[in-house]
């Protein structure tokens, strides 16, 4: 018996020039472009781009709906992208997934459709390190039933501390809201415990996973969660889509949150049954072109040699934190080391309000983001009005790092 092949040794280092290659925005730009607000919005790949405008200038057409061959067209292009989605997930099927504007819609639809099940006094556990999208809309949708909402507090920092999980969740929880990864600090977060937890009591695990997605597939069935939500602009592809993950046995149980056309079986005057899902989740007319759009950014993303792609973000997540401890009155936010951390960074420069430090930063081609990112508990929590945020995603490289570092230490020299 002849002996299998040896493997082709693998390239010893990512190839991060064919990766950036991949996203237009670089070429066009040229040298001394420094992108570090992925976090806020991702840069769109060449294959999300390219399937965009292939649907609206070659394909377009309304799906779900027509009869003749173009409608049909579309709606098989719609039906793959929700199947390439539900792959980059690990869904079970295809039929889980919900297109949706993007994360503050997805998670709406869970909020809405969960609270119509809750009770005067029944609770909802959030943490104090949710973006506002998993905030408000727990509060407006809970106020409705007369719902509590009950918050995870923080640890020293920023992770949620998980150690109080056995006062906090009760037999009256019934929804549990976190993120997967925080948008400000980058901790992730443990949602292995918090499964348990939910499954203890009867509760349900709502995961906001619009800032770990970006850095690679994800399992939900591995994640123990009920619904998972994301947006595509994050995900490397358009503005105005994306998608909630939600357990096939607990969506068949869910009333719909929105009403209108292609999310109905049957319509009268006295009343109406909804369609099965995902489609009684799905009112109207989708965002077609951008859900397709998505669907190439998963395709392509899941071929990505993510293992190289993780130890590179890694290194530059490394280079960063060690860079900003050597700047003199610059204090960053978060866990001090590398685990159970994405790739960004807020941090305060003292003296200095974050708008002024990004202008001075964008003077220098560098782009970063200020404010309190939508996390005003956080940073209440932290004693903090707002801070500045870097963000890596996987076309960044050293020069952006040092571009960024030069920056700040410009900004400590003049404004300090």
């Amino acid at each position: 018996m002849s002996a299998a092949p040896a493997p082709k040794p693998a390239p010893e280092r990512l190839d991060l020039a064919g990766l950036r290659a991949e996203f237009p925005i670089f070429a066009a730009r040229g040298a001394g472009f420094h992108y570090l607000d992925n976090a806020a919005t991702g840069q769109i790949c060449r294959a999300a781009a390219e399937a965009l405008l292939a649907f609206e200038t070659r394909a377009r057409a309304n799906v779900k709906r027509g009869v003749y061959r173009l409608a049909d067209e579309a709606t098989q292009a719609f039906e793959r992208a929700r199947a390439e989605i539900a792959a980059y997930l690990g869904a079970r099927e295809a039929r889980e997934v919900v297109i949706t504007s993007g994360t503050t819609h997805a998670l709406n639809i869970a909020a809405h459709s969960l609270c119509a099940r809750l009770r005067p006094g029944d609770e909802i556990l959030l943490s104090r390190a949710e973006h506002h999208s998993n905030i408000v809309p727990w509060q407006l949708a809970g106020a409705r039933v007369g719902a509590v909402i009950r918050a995870i507090p923080l640890d020293d920092e920023g992770r949620l501390d998980l150690d109080r999980l056995d006062a906090l969740v009760t037999r009256r929880t019934k929804v549990i809201a976190v993120t997967h990864c925080s948008n400000v600090t980058g901790a992730v977060t443990d949602l292995g415990k918090l499964g348990e937890a939910a499954r203890s009591v009867g509760a349900v695990l709502v995961v906001d996973g619009a800032q770990r997605v970006p850095h690679g597939p994800v399992d939900v069935q591995a994640l123990d969660c009920d619904l998972y939500a994301f947006s595509g602009h994050k995900l490397f592809a358009s503005t105005g889509a994306g998608a909630l993950w939600i357990r096939r046995e607990l969506a068949e149980e869910l009333p719909p949150f929105l009403g209108g056309g292609e999310m109905i079986r049957r319509v009268t005057i006295e009343g109406s049954t909804f369609a099965a899902p995902p489609h009684r989740f799905e009112a109207g007319t989708p965002p077609i072109g951008p859900a397709i759009a998505l669907g190439a950014a998963c395709a392509w993303l899941a071929g990505l040699d993510w293992a190289r792609i993780h130890a590179h973000e890694t290194a530059l997540l490394d280079r960063l934190l060690s860079g900003l401890g050597t700047i003199r009155g610059v204090r960053p936010i978060g866990p001090a080391g590398l685990q159970a951390r994405a790739p960004l960074v807020s941090f305060v420069v003292d003296g200095v309000h974050p708008h002024d430090v990004c202008q001075l930063l964008d003077a220098r081609g560098v782009c970063t983001r200020g404010g309190h990112h939508c996390a005003q508990p956080l940073h209440d929590t932290l004693g903090l009005e707002a801070s500045t945020r870097a963000s890596i995603a996987l076309y960044n490289d050293a020069a952006d790092v040092d571009a960024l570092l030069e920056g700040l230490e410009e900004v400590v020299r003049r404004l300090a």
